[in-house]
């Protein structure tokens, strides 16, 4: 007979989960939340553990089937369909991720997609949208929160985002909670100290638009819109 140590409570997977997030669990304490439970003389741990020893990489996971998964020792109906379960739902969310890409063709694209989100706020919002060379949202970044200041605006620290994700291209939003989108002299010199940088990067910029109250600002056309 073994006996199975049992682990201290705030090192098992699902409470690490809760305390710490997913993001810094192993593969192993990801496996064993799916998987619920041991087997027998092994734990769920033990057991998260053996199941991962036979694959040649975790993407095998991917193309497991229900009854390859059960061929592992200690995976029955019940835990294998969970975990067959968790990688198609995955799928799916990242298929739908693909499929559902913003596309920025104008400054109007930009204020659709972002008003309702900081034109309410109180403080000024520094936004990145990274852009591919189809002019989709690859992702977007909160650069930094409070009134703008030229110095406080790192070129470097923002090319190395556009260049990490293969950006073609970069298009800066802030809000101006007065709802003037009218640019201050700090909006403009942030803006040259960023072109400068581009050119240097070899990312263009596709232009900086502030955010007001029913109204927008685009800088490289400098003008000023109102919405309906």
């Amino acid at each position: 007979m073994y006996l199975i140590k049992e682990m201290p409570k705030e090192e098992r997977p699902r409470e690490r989960l809760i305390s710490k997030g997913p993001d810094v669990l192993s593969n192993e304490e990801l496996l064993a939340i799916l998987l619920r439970t041991g087997e027998k003389d092994l734990s769920v741990m033990d057991l998260s553990k053996h199941v991962l020893y036979h694959l040649t990489s975790l993407e095998d996971l991917k193309r497991m089937s229900v009854f390859e998964l059960m061929n592992v020792r200690g995976i029955k109906e019940a835990k294998a369909c969970a975990v067959i379960a968790a990688i198609e739902l995955g799928k799916r969310l990242s298929q739908t991720k693909r499929e559902t890409k913003i596309m920025i063709k104008s400054a109007y694209d930009v204020y659709h997609h972002l008003s309702n989100q900081i034109s309410h706020l109180m403080q000024e919002h520094f936004i990145t949208l990274y852009l591919n060379t189809k002019s989709e949202i690859l992702t977007q970044e909160t650069i930094f929160i409070g009134t703008i200041n030229q110095t406080l605006i790192h070129p470097r620290e923002i090319f190395k985002t556009a260049i990490k994700l293969s950006s073609s291209s970069v298009l800066f939003v802030h809000n101006h909670p007065t709802g003037d989108a009218s640019p201050s002299k700090a909006d403009l010199l942030a803006t040259d100290r960023l072109m400068e940088a581009s050119d240097v990067m070899g990312i263009d910029i596709i232009d900086h638009i502030i955010i007001g109250k029913g109204e927008f600002y685009s800088i490289k056309e400098g003008k000023k819109v109102h919405m309906p």
